[in-house]
């Protein structure tokens, strides 16, 4: 720590950017660096490494007399590359352990836990996309994000491809797609491979599996270079107890709870934060804005947020500890969620936060000066579970279960929603989405090009895993690469194609994207015909008078002829999109290019469409630009 001021931000919690005053910071020759770890309840610490051979007491550190707990000192042979730990003695039973330390910039790569003494120079390339991303990220901008994990996308005779040839082939594959963004699950350094990384030990440093720091600084550069956004997963909810990581870190709960009804995650099996703890919080907090510092990335996709804010998470009776005022509440992850949201719009206000919250906690999407938690979108997993379970039905039950899917609507401008179809649902034997349809290999391909036209034209914005483009038809895992070989078959081809075409027309329609979280952006045209499962809804652009969209979605295997929908305006509907053409797998009905409104009113709209629906489809119509 190099000042006073540190020391006091520290101790308050309040410090952003720990990682430039603790862990390993080489000197700018590359010949020697400092080291600051805190472990308050060491007895003594000392850096063992290769420049030393691994002997404790070589390159010993001191406890700072200022009552922070921060042990420090220097390493004269230390070179940049070399690996390292921390040998910890405790003040508690005399217990030694080698940690990793916990801001190190790099590491070993797995199953090898070491540290290594890193730099983290870079020559970015991507300033066009810096001076211009506030308007990618931007509430009224088109947002539809590819997941991807890293490990398991593509792969080069069955290795990991690294951090540089992931970049190109990637953002090839997002540009020919048109998405905007994609999303990596996390790449924070985790031992088990299986983990997906969300057991993550590494908060500063990308997984080593792929390639150095500054491989991953060039797969963000290249995909910016690109116009395409980087979104990362982050993990602040829970850690796991690997001996080389933060649990017990000083032969105390320090980065942990102690009681493990506050501790201890029953169903994942890890440690979780302790928030009341102002240095844990800083720690944290520094860890998210170190990726936004130093790796350039557009926003954090914060993972499971409702294991954060209650106490009683995934807990039976007597097996959780009410907090001060007898509630279920975590007051303290309650206050470090805004305050980190605070700091990270407050230091790069053209990036998002995405809160993967699953209950109906108020707010998350609102900003903290009014009570919220200060995240600028909100995973809408009940939109999610309504239409999954809808679309699993038969087609002739659909009828029954029709308000799963107007239900969504009800509170669609509750959050600044984003609509996800991620890899949790499609895994631990859910299936793949293609396999969970009804029917036979054409009705799947056609239900999941419907699922896809009616997410596409809902309020929201759009995640979709990879894989799901094409219809993948096993359930995703992480040892092999995706099935790209299904995308030659017409059926998975097709849907591969669709998607292309949604995310053009999102991207190219102000009316499917500029107004997702307000009402006046959307209008339902008949939400009540239960009997033949059609929908139909309009979409509106902020300009008045601009060109509004609308939306007819058939979830019945009968093609619905001369059916007719109110629209607001007359002349020409121009059928832009189709999910029964011939491209995509589909039979070929249609409008041929659209069709004219005549003015007899319907749905209490002063003219009408009457429109051929294929079966299992989903059909857009632009208006002339008075709709």
């Amino acid at each position: 720590m190099s000042t006073d001021h540190d020391i006091y931000l520290f101790r308050e919690g309040t410090h952003c950017r720990l990682y430039e005053k603790l862990g390993c910071q080489l000197d700018a020759g590359g010949c020697g660096a400092a080291f600051a770890v805190w472990a308050p309840n060491a007895r003594q610490v000392s850096v063992i490494g290769e420049w030393n051979g691994w002997r404790a007491g070589a390159d010993p550190l001191r406890l700072r007399d200022d009552g922070s707990g921060l042990w420090q000192g220097r390493a004269e042979g230390v070179r940049r590359g070399q690996a390292y730990k921390y040998r910890i003695v405790s003040s508690i039973g005399g217990h030694t352990g080698d940690k990793a330390d916990p801001f190190a910039f790099c590491t070993e790569a797995p199953p090898a836990t070491a540290s290594r003494a890193w730099t983290l120079e870079f020559d970015w390339q991507d300033g066009e996309w810096m001076r211009t991303r506030a308007r990618h990220n931007a509430l009224d901008a088109p947002m539809s994000v590819y997941e991807v994990h890293a490990g398991s996308w593509r792969r080069a005779n069955g290795a990991f491809l690294g951090y540089r040839e992931l970049a190109h082939r990637l953002a090839d594959y997002a540009n020919d797609m048109g998405f905007t963004h994609v999303e990596l699950m996390p790449v924070t350094e985790h031992p088990f491979y299986g983990s997906w990384g969300y057991q993550t030990t590494g908060y500063f440093a990308p997984t080593a599996r792929y390639g150095t720091p500054q491989d991953f600084m060039y797969l963000v550069d290249h995909l910016h270079r690109r116009g395409v956004g980087v979104i990362l997963d982050w993990v602040p909810s829970h850690f796991p107890d690997d001996p080389h990581g933060l649990a017990l870190f000083d032969g105390s709960h320090l980065y942990e709870h102690a009681d493990p009804r506050q501790g201890y995650h029953p169903e994942w099996g890890s440690s979780l934060f302790n928030y009341g703890r102002h240095e844990v919080r800083g720690f944290l907090a520094s860890s998210g804005l170190f990726w936004l510092d130093r790796y350039h990335v557009d926003g954090l996709r914060v993972d499971a947020v409702a294991s954060m804010l209650y106490l009683d998470y995934a807990r039976k009776d007597g097996e959780w500890i009410p907090n001060r005022h007898g509630g279920r509440e975590n007051l303290e992850a309650i206050e470090f969620l805004q305050q980190f949201n605070i700091a990270a719009y407050r230091e790069h206000p053209d990036i998002v936060t995405i809160a993967e919250e699953s209950t109906a906690w108020p707010m998350v999407s609102r900003p903290v000066h009014l009570g919220g938690l200060g995240f600028g979108m909100k995973w809408n997993l009940g939109w999610m579970h309504d239409t999954l379970a809808y679309l699993r039905e038969n087609p002739v039950h659909r009828k029954y279960h029709h308000g799963k899917l107007t239900f969504s609507l009800l509170y669609a401008f509750n959050e600044n929603f984003m609509l996800p179809l991620s890899h949790d649902e499609v895994v631990h034997g859910k299936g793949s989405l293609m396999s969970r349809m009804p029917g036979d290999t054409w009705q799947q391909a056609a239900n999941l090009r419907t699922l896809y036209g009616y997410m596409w034209g809902h309020p929201g914005k759009k995640l979709l895993f990879m894989g799901g483009e094409f219809g993948q038809r096993r359930e995703w895992t992480h040892e092999g690469e995706l099935e790209w070989w299904v995308t030659e078959r017409p059926e998975h081809g097709g849907v591969q194609r669709w998607l292309r075409q949604l995310n053009r027309v999102y991207r190219e329609e102000p009316a499917l994207h500029e107004i997702d979280f307000g009402q006046e952006g959307f209008e339902w045209v008949d939400a009540n015909d239960a009997e033949n499962s059609v929908f139909t809804y309009l979409r509106r652009a902020k300009t008045r008078g601009a060109a509004s969209v609308l939306v007819a979605c058939n979830f019945t295997p009968v093609p619905r002829q001369n059916y007719v929908i109110g629209v607001p305006s007359g002349g020409q509907w121009r059928e832009i999109l189709n999910s029964d053409a011939r491209e995509y797998g589909g039979a070929g009905w249609g409008n041929l290019g659209g069709a004219l409104a005549a003015p007899v009113p319907a749905h209490g709209r002063p003219y009408s469409l009457s429109v051929t629906l294929p079966a299992l489809s989903v059909l857009y119509f632009r208006s002339n630009g008075h709709g």
